[in-house]
């Protein structure tokens, strides 16, 4: 029995990887177009509403392409503000989750890039289930699409800081980042995105040769190897220096400003000490330092909180180091990512061991 041909992921086609498809088919290049038009402006879910083409060429696309979908598992919406967390599940029923953030700059959405993370650091909830997979840049794009359907918001702003490792999935996080940014389509200027990452060196050199214009997000949390590496496997492969070299390399070719994220962690990286050695790191350079409360997770020890965090910033700024405190947003819901999908398939695994 012959099975079915694969279709391929039509959200996930650039602009001009699409017009070449339509070409191939024998079909005049506006055609790529309207089809753009259809998928990333009026956002539909089937062929069959493209209205302004043919019923045999609507057949035929329906053939080859398929518009993927996400299903939204679980909505948590905070009491406290108007943070909103889904935990969306993909066509191969593997999950992940997005969060949306209300600022007074406008609307934030975090997304994910990978379902699981095999990055390994010790404070982070992703990571404890293992890497499952890469997202597809249409899956990426459909974290967009659907929260920006389902709450009614228009998102302003977005942050690659969810489930997964962004640089570990490069070319399809570049891919989904000419897609957004298409005038096209959604049409997000790439100045206002910042892509979080925990060091992965080479890939740092390669972003900014691309002269993308995001923020680069660093993942530093400590500004010595030992402690580093104890909390954050990949600091044995690329140490701090390196990372450092690059993020300057970043700096000089692109001009962004680099944000360096810090989980204060108490007993761990929260002395005066700590502070010191921070500022030994960074002195002289455009950078800004985001200090962060590390989240509680059950399966982890760590802890601490807003009042170890403001005493940490104290240090840095006596020492002339930009510093703030990261802004806590839809804590009664446990918004950092990788929570809600371990708990909900923890929930799922204790069903099953009850039938």
């Amino acid at each position: 029995m012959l099975s079915e041909p694969i279709k391929k992921d039509i959200l996930s086609y650039e602009f001009e990887e699409l017009k070449d498809e339509i070409v191939r088919l024998g079909e005049p290049s506006f055609r790529a177009n309207q089809i753009f038009d259809w998928l990333h402006k009026k956002r539909v879910s089937d062929f069959g509403d493209m209205t302004n083409l043919s019923a045999q060429f609507r057949n035929k696309i329906s053939g080859l392409f398929c518009i993927k979908s996400l299903f939204a598992l679980k909505r948590l919406a905070s009491k406290q503000d108007n943070t909103v967390k889904y935990l969306y599940e993909l066509d191969d029923n593997n999950r992940v989750e997005t969060v949306m953030m209300e600022y007074e700059h406008g609307t934030s959405l975090c997304i994910s890039t990978q379902v699981g993370c095999k990055m390994g650091c010790k404070f982070c909830a992703s990571t404890i289930a293992g890497f499952k997979r890469n997202l597809t840049p249409g899956e990426m794009l459909m974290q967009v699409y659907e929260t920006e359907r389902l709450e009614a918001r228009k998102v302003q702003s977005l942050v690659l800081m969810g489930i997964g490792e962004p640089l570990d999935n490069f070319d399809n996080v570049v891919k989904f980042l000419r897609i957004l940014s298409d005038e096209r389509g959604k049409n997000l200027s790439l100045r206002h995105i910042s892509l979080s990452t925990c060091g992965i060196v080479p890939r740092i050199y390669e972003l900014a040769e691309l002269g993308l214009g995001l923020t680069l997000s660093v993942s530093l949390h400590a500004a010595n190897d030992e402690t580093r590496s104890e909390i954050m496997p990949i600091n044995n492969r690329y140490h701090i220096e390196e990372l450092i070299d690059a993020c300057k390399y970043y700096f000089d070719k692109t001009g962004r400003r680099i944000s360096y994220e810090y989980a204060v962690i108490d007993t761990v990286n929260d002395k005066r000490e700590n502070a010191y050695e921070l500022y030994s790191l960074l002195k002289g350079q455009n950078c800004h330092v985001n200090i962060i409360p590390v989240n509680k997770i059950k399966e982890r020890s760590f802890t601490s909180d807003r009042k170890s965090a403001n005493r940490f910033k104290k240090y840095l700024e006596e020492l002339g180091i930009n510093a703030t405190v990261r802004r806590t947003l839809g804590s009664d819901i446990n918004a950092a990512c990788g929570q809600l999908r371990r708990e909900y398939e923890s929930q799922e695994e204790g069903d099953k061991a009850c039938l």
